[in-house]
């Protein structure tokens, strides 16, 4: 017999200083003594807007203000099924305070040990690590210094996830390229995601590696290296949940769009992006004749943010 689905309405709620709050669980309940994000179930017919302001005013005695979905996580745990709809709460009145007795502890994202969170809590990490714009450097034929440019372009405008995709370069200049891509990620406080069959990129400098579909469809657990940022290209349900499965940080699903990039690749449509995002338990992004000013509607579906190529790799001024 299956078991009922709990509905939960949960807050990362930002203090401006880049910390979340988060609350230790009751050590007598399910997932005692854990760390969560504070929320709680939602009343039969409760908005989840509603629900999470009654739940935090109940146990925090804080008004939520603005909120905005951060990432939507379906887990079962065996005795139990929940659904979390988490919001980012990026302003509220009142001082939080633990009114049912739990203690309370303002964290970075980056100090959260996910080891002390539920499973269902532990994606949400992920997603508030990861910024809402990811550039793809795309197939550029300026290497070298004029692409280097253009990347510190980038980063100079706020873009803080970079993947060198670069794929018509060989390996030893995609090394060569990567290295020094990662010296400007490091000076802007960005990370560079490599994208290319990874034997003999042992000792490139990075911060994660990106699997495209072929490589995703062949690894049978997440690879070694637990301090990378691993994501994946997905274009259907099979390949999120087999990146879910993996333990991936993030996915890239597409195209959300016609895009140039591939132009005979069939879009999914906001329709289907959403169908999909809704059932994965992990960040995803949209992808796929996407720019800046999609972002809105993207984490209004509950979506990570935007991925793209000509939406945020700057223009050749050479």
């Amino acid at each position: 017999m299956s078991q009922r689905l709990i509905h939960v309405a949960a807050g990362a709620i930002a203090d401006g200083w880049g910390r979340v709050l988060v609350a230790r669980r009751p050590r007598d309940t399910h997932q005692g003594g854990l760390w969560e994000f504070p929320g709680g179930k939602l009343e039969p017919g409760e908005t989840v807007q509603a629900g999470l302001s009654r739940e935090l005013e109940e146990e925090l005695g804080i008004r939520v203000v603005t909120s905005q979905p951060l990432i939507r996580i379906r887990h079962d745990y065996g005795d139990r099924r929940v659904l979390l709809d988490v919001h980012r709460v990026s302003r509220f009145a009142g001082e939080p305070q633990g009114r049912e007795g739990q203690p309370l502890a303002w964290l970075r994202p980056e100090q959260m040990v996910p080891t002390d969170f539920p499973a269902a809590d532990r994606p949400i990490i992920n997603a508030l690590r990861l910024p809402a714009l990811y550039l793809i450097t795309g197939q550029d034929p300026r290497v070298g210094k004029r692409f280097l440019q253009r990347l510190n372009k980038a980063l100079e405008a706020g873009i803080r996830l970079v993947q060198l995709r670069a794929h018509g370069l060989e390996m030893a200049a995609y090394a060569a390229l990567a290295q020094a891509a990662y010296r400007l990620c490091e000076q802007a406080g960005a990370r560079l995601i490599l994208n290319r069959a990874h034997a003999g990129l042992h000792a490139v400098p990075c911060h994660g590696l990106h699997f495209p579909t072929r490589l995703l469809l062949q690894l049978e657990a997440r690879p070694a290296g637990a301090d990378l940022l691993l994501g994946a290209s997905c274009h259907n349900r099979e390949q999120l949940r087999h990146a879910e499965r993996l333990g991936l940080d993030y996915a890239l699903l597409s195209p959300v769009l016609p895009t140039a990039t591939h132009p005979a690749a069939r879009p999914l449509g906001w329709g289907q992006f959403a169908a999909l995002v809704e059932e994965a338990a992990l960040p995803v992004y949209a992808l796929g004749g996407l720019a800046p000013r999609d972002l809105p509607r993207v984490t209004s579906l509950y979506g990570q943010g935007v991925a793209a190529i000509r939406g945020l790799w700057p223009r050749d001024e050479g």
